[in-house]
C-alpha cells in the first residue's frame, strides 16, 4: 500500500506530460483565426496595393504567415500588423517617391469590431488619403447594434496598443475616433494634417494609459494656455514639434505626472520666458525647446535638473550670458544654446562637471566672449561640436577630441596649418562654411565624407580627395590651377570613388575640364560655374550616369554640346548660361528634366520638337542666342507649366549622415525676370520661367503658348514675332513678368491684360501696337518706358491723348461754350424785358407816374442838399 501514492504520482505525470504534448502539437499546427483571416481580407480589399506589398496575402496560405502579419503563439490570434512603406530620400529630387506605398483610404472601425486581439498597428509613411472611422460599413453595423440590441464589440474599445499611422495624407477629420482605443499606450501620428482640428487636446487626453504622444507637424494651433490639467496620468513622452502653437508653455504642462521625461515642443512660435514651474518635472531627461520665441535669460535653475541628459535651447531670443549653472548637469550628453542673443563670458568653470558630454552646440556671434585656458584639458570626448570663436589661433583644447565626427564652425577666422587640416582627415562630416580661414589646399589631402569649405580666404590648387568623400563644397574661394590635380590621381582612389556631390564653382580655376570623369561615376551634382574654364565638354562626362545638376555656366567653354550626354538619363538640370558653346539645341535631354538653361551663347537653328516632350520643365531659358524659326505651337504639352499650381517640393540634394540626419542643399540658378538678374535658390520651384528673348524667332505668337497658365516669367523681346496680342493672355493669371518689347507686334492691346493681377513688370515697348492702353489701375500703374515706341498708342500712362479722347473734348468744350452763350443771351434778353415792362406799367398808370416823378423830384432834392452841406464842411483858406 506504500507504493501506491507515488505509483499514482507517475501515472497522472505520464497523463499530464501527454496531454501537454498532444496541447503543444495541436496548436503547432492550428491555422490561424478564421475571423481574423476575413479581417485581414477585407482590409486588402479595401486599399490599393500599386507595387504588391500583399502579394503573400492569398487564400492558400495561412495568414499567420502573411507580410507584416504575426500572431499569438499560443492562440494563433493575430496581435501585431505591421505595414509600413520603406522609402528612402533620394540624393536629388523634388519630391519622395511614395509610387509603391499602400494608399486609399484608413478605416479604423474594422480594426475596431473585427480585431478582437490587435495590440500592434502599424501603417506609417504609406500613401492613405484619408483616416477615416464611422464612414465604413462595419462603423455602419456598429451604429445599427447599437440603436437596437448593444454589442459588447460597439459598447467597448479596441484592445490596440500600439498605434502608428504617421506621415500619410491629410487625415480631413476629427480625432473623436481617439475614444475608441482608450488602451492606447503610444501614439504617433507624425505627419498627418490636423489644421483643422480644434479640440485635438481633448480627444487625445482621453487616452488615460497614453505613454508616449508624437504629433509632429501636425499643424496643430492651440496649446490650450489656460488649461490647468490635462489628464496624462502615465505619460513619458510629449513630442509636438514642428506645429503652429502661438502662446506661452501651457499651464497643464507643468502639472504633468513628475514621471514624464521627454519633452519636445521645438520648431513652434512658443514665447515668454521659462516659468519656474518646470521644476514640477523633475525627473525630465530630454528637454527640448528650439526654434521658438523664448526671451530674457537662460534661467540659472535648469542646473536643477539631475536626470537631464538633453538640452536643446538653440534659436531662441534667450540674452543675458550662459549660466554657469548648467555646468551642474552631469548627466548631460546634448547642449545646444546656438543662434541666441547671449552676452559675456564662457570658460571652462562652466563645463567642469559635464564628463558625459558628447554633443555641444555654443555657436553664438559676438559678444559673446571665449576664455577658455590654452592649456585646459576637458573632462568630456566630444562626438559632435557646433561653434563660433574669436581670435586668429584655432582653440588648442579642440585637438584634444579625438572621438570627434563632426565638426562645424562659424563666423570665425584663423590660419589653417598642417595640424589643423590633419585633424580634420579623422572626421566623418566637417562644415566650415562661410568663415576667414585662410589657408593653401595644394597639398591637402581631404578624408572626410562630408566636407564643406566654401567661402573662405583659401588659395592654391584644388586638394586631393580620398575614396571616401561623398560631398565636396568647395566654392567661392580664391582656388587656382586645373581640375586634374582633384579629379586624376588614380592611386588615392584605388579605383573607387563614392563622390555626390562636387562644388568647386567661384574659383579662379583655369584650363580644360580633363577626361578622368570617367573615375567618379558616382556623381550626381557638378558645379563647376563662375571660374576661367576653356575648351570643350570631354566625352568621359557622358560616363556619369547619375548625374542630375550640372552646372558650367560663366566659364569659356565652347565647341558643340556632346551627343555622349544622353547617356545621362538622371539629368533634371543643365546649366550651361554665358560660355561660347555652338551648334544646336540638344535635342536628347531626359523627358523627366526640369531646368534648361543656355542663355548668352551662340546656339543657332530651330527649337527641336522634342522640348515639348519634356513635360516636367519648369525653366526654359534660350535667351541671348541666334535661334531662328517659329515658336513651338507644342509648347502647351509642357504640362508642368499648364498647371496654375506650383510644387511644394523643393529642387534640393539630400545627403545621409550616419546619426540619421540628412544634409539638404538647394539648387540655385540665376534667372533674368522682371528687367534684373535675380538668383533663386530655395523658392527655385515657383519659379516658372520661359525665357527666348534676342533671338530670331519670327511669325506669330502661337496661342497653344498662352495655355501656359503655371507660367511666372514670359520673355520673347528682341525678336522678330509678327502679329496680334492674343486675348488668351488673360488666362495667365499666375505672370509676374512679361517682356514682349523690341518685336513687330500689331494690333490693340487686349482688355484682358488688366486681368493679371500679379503682373509687377510689364514691358511692350517698340512694337507696332494701336489704339488706346486698357483701362484699369494695373496697367495704369507702369511707367511711360513699358509702353515707349509705339507711334499709334494712346491713352494714360503715355501723354499722347487717344483720338477718341480728343473728339470727346472737343465736345465737351463746345457743349460748355454754348451753356454760357445761351446763358448771356438770356440774361441781357431777361433784363430788357423787366426794362421795358416798368416803362410800360409808368406810362399806362397815371398813380403809378405821379408816385414815381414825387419820388424821383424828392430824391434830386436831397442829393443836392447833401451835396451842399458836404462842400460847407472843407476848411478853405
Amino acid at each position: 500500500m506504500n507504493t501506491f501514492p507515488p505509483l499514482l504520482a507517475i501515472i497522472f505525470a505520464c497523463l499530464l506530460c501527454t496531454i501537454m504534448f498532444y496541447t503543444v502539437t495541436c496548436n503547432s499546427n492550428i491555422r490561424c483565426n478564421k475571423k481574423d483571416k476575413d479581417a485581414l481580407l477585407k482590409f486588402k480589399q479595401g486599399i490599393e496595393d500599386p507595387a504588391g506589398v500583399l502579394f503573400s496575402w492569398s487564400t492558400q496560405h495561412d495568414c499567420c504567415e502573411w507580410k507584416g502579419v504575426m500572431c499569438d503563439n499560443f492562440t494563433s490570434r493575430v496581435t501585431l500588423l505591421s505595414l509600413p512603406c520603406n522609402t528612402t530620400l533620394p540624393t536629388y529630387t523634388d519630391k519622395m517617391d511614395k509610387s509603391h506605398c499602400l494608399t486609399g483610404s484608413i478605416y479604423l472601425s474594422l480594426f475596431v469590431l473585427e480585431f478582437e486581439f490587435l495590440y500592434h498597428l502599424n501603417l506609417s509613411n504609406n500613401n492613405f488619403s484619408t483616416i477615416q472611422f464611422g464612414s465604413h460599413v462595419y462603423a455602419q453595423n456598429c451604429h445599427n447594434l447599437s440603436t437596437t440590441t448593444p454589442s459588447h464589440r460597439c459598447v467597448n474599445s479596441s484592445v490596440l496598443r500600439y498605434l502608428d499611422l504617421s506621415f500619410n495624407f491629410d487625415a480631413n477629420t476629427s480625432l473623436q475616433w481617439l475614444s475608441h482605443f482608450s488602451f492606447l499606450k503610444y501614439l504617433n501620428l507624425d505627419g498627418i494634417d490636423l489644421h483643422k482640428e480644434t479640440n485635438w487636446l481633448q480627444s487625445v487626453i482621453k487616452l488615460p494609459s497614453l505613454l508616449e504622444l508624437h504629433m509632429h507637424h501636425c499643424h496643430l494651433k492651440d496649446l490650450s494656455p489656460s488649461l490647468q490639467f490635462a489628464n496624462f496620468t502615465a505619460l513619458k513622452v510629449l513630442s509636438l514639434p514642428g506645429n503652429d502653437f502661438q502662446s506661452v508653455l501651457p499651464k497643464w504642462l507643468f502639472n504633468l505626472s513628475s514621471g514624464i521625461s521627454s519633452i519636445d515642443l521645438g520648431s513652434n512660435f512658443l514665447q515668454g520666458q521659462l516659468p519656474k514651474s518646470l521644476l514640477n518635472l523633475r525627473h525630465l531627461e530630454i528637454l527640448d525647446l528650439h526654434g521658438n520665441y523664448f526671451n530674457g535669460p537662460i534661467p540659472h535653475w535648469l542646473g536643477e535638473f539631475e536626470h537631464l541628459r538633453y538640452l536643446n535651447l538653440r534659436k531662441n531670443m534667450f540674452s543675458g550670458s550662459i549660466p554657469i549653472s548648467l555646468g551642474n548637469l552631469s548627466s548631460l550628453d546634448f547642449l545646444a544654446v546656438t543662434s541666441n542673443r547671449l552676452t559675456g563670458v564662457v570658460s571652462e568653470k562652466t563645463f567642469v562637471r559635464l564628463s558625459k558630454l558628447k554633443k555641444l552646440g555654443i555657436f553664438i556671434l559676438p559678444p559673446l566672449i571665449f576664455d577658455f585656458d590654452s592649456n585646459w584639458i576637458p573632462p568630456f570626448q566630444l562626438e559632435r561640436l557646433n561653434i563660433a570663436f574669436s581670435g586668429t589661433k584655432f582653440p588648442e583644447w579642440l585637438y584634444t577630441q579625438k572621438s570627434l565626427e563632426s565638426l562645424s564652425i562659424y563666423e570665425s577666422s584663423f590660419e589653417a596649418s598642417e595640424k589643423f587640416w590633419n585633424f580634420l582627415s579623422r572626421m566623418k562630416e566637417v562644415n566650415l562654411e562661410q568663415n576667414s580661414i585662410d589657408g593653401n589646399l595644394s597639398n591637402v589631402l581631404l578624408n572626410s565624407t562630408f566636407i564643406s569649405l566654401s567661402s573662405n580666404d583659401l588659395k592654391g590648387w584644388l586638394p586631393r580627395l580620398s575614396s571616401n568623400v561623398v560631398v565636396a563644397r568647395l566654392s567661392n574661394n580664391s582656388l587656382s590651377g586645373n581640375l586634374s590635380s582633384l579629379l586624376c590621381d588614380e592611386k588615392m582612389l584605388n579605383g573607387k570613388s563614392n563622390l555626390v556631390y562636387l562644388d568647386v564653382s567661384l574659383n579662379r580655376l583655369s584650363g580644360g575640364l580633363t577626361n578622368c570623369w570617367g573615375n567618379w561615376k558616382s556623381l550626381v551634382h557638378v558645379n563647376l560655374g563662375s571660374n576661367y574654364l576653356t575648351g570643350k565638354i570631354p566625352p568621359s562626362m557622358g560616363l556619369l550616369s547619375n548625374l542630375t545638376s550640372f552646372h558650367v555656366h560663366e566659364n569659356k567653354l565652347y565647341g558643340e554640346i556632346p551627343s555622349s550626354l544622353k547617356n545621362c538619363h538622371s539629368l533634371l538640370i543643365f546649366n550651361v548660361r554665358e560660355n561660347d558653346f555652338s551648334g544646336n539645341i540638344p535635342n536628347w535631354m531626359p523627358d523627366a528634366a526640369k531646368v534648361l538653361q543656355l542663355r548668352s551663347n551662340h546656339f543657332t537653328g530651330n527649337i527641336p520638337p522634342h522640348i515639348c516632350q519634356m513635360s516636367s520643365l519648369i525653366v526654359l531659358d534660350i535667351a541671348d542666342n541666334t535661334i531662328s524659326g517659329h515658336i513651338p505651337n507644342c509648347l502647351h504639352n509642357i504640362t508642368a507649366l499648364v498647371s496654375g499650381k506650383t510644387s511644394p517640393h523643393m529642387l534640393s540634394f539630400a545627403f545621409p549622415l550616419p546619426d540619421g540626419r540628412y544634409y539638404t542643399f538647394e539648387d540655385n540658378l540665376e534667372l533674368v525676370t522682371k528687367g534684373q538678374a535675380i538668383k533663386y535658390g530655395k523658392n527655385l520651384h515657383f519659379m516658372n520661367l520661359i525665357d527666348m528673348s534676342s533671338n530670331n524667332f519670327s511669325g506669330a505668337l502661337p496661342p497653344q503658348m498662352f495655355r501656359l497658365l503655371g507660367l511666372c516669367s514670359l520673355n520673347l523681346s528682341h525678336n522678330k514675332l509678327t502679329g496680334k496680342f492674343p486675348n488668351e493672355i488673360g488666362n495667365m493669371n499666375q505672370l509676374e513678368s512679361l517682356d514682349f518689347s523690341a518685336n513687330q507686334l500689331w494690333g490693340e492691346i487686349p482688355q484682358t491684360l488688366s486681368n493679371l493681377s500679379f503682373l509687377s513688370y510689364l514691358n511692350l515697348s517698340f512694337n507696332n501696337f494701336t489704339g488706346k492702353i486698357p483701362s484699369g489701375t494695373q496697367l495704369q500703374g507702369f511707367g511711360e518706358l513699358s509702353y515707349i515706341g509705339n507711334t499709334y498708342l494712346c491713352g494714360p500712362p503715355l501723354t499722347k491723348t487717344c483720338f477718341q479722347d480728343y473728339v470727346k473734348q472737343i465736345k465737351e468744350d463746345e457743349d460748355k461754350s454754348e451753356f454760357w452763350s445761351w446763358f448771356y443771351t438770356g440774361t441781357e434778353t431777361g433784363f430788357g424785358m423787366s426794362f421795358l415792362g416798368v416803362c410800360c406799367a409808368l406810362f399806362l398808370n397815371g398813380k403809378w407816374r405821379h408816385a414815381y416823378f414825387k419820388f424821383f423830384c424828392c430824391l434830386i432834392d436831397r442829393l443836392y442838399v447833401m451835396g451842399l452841406i458836404t462842400i460847407n464842411s472843407f476848411p478853405f483858406a
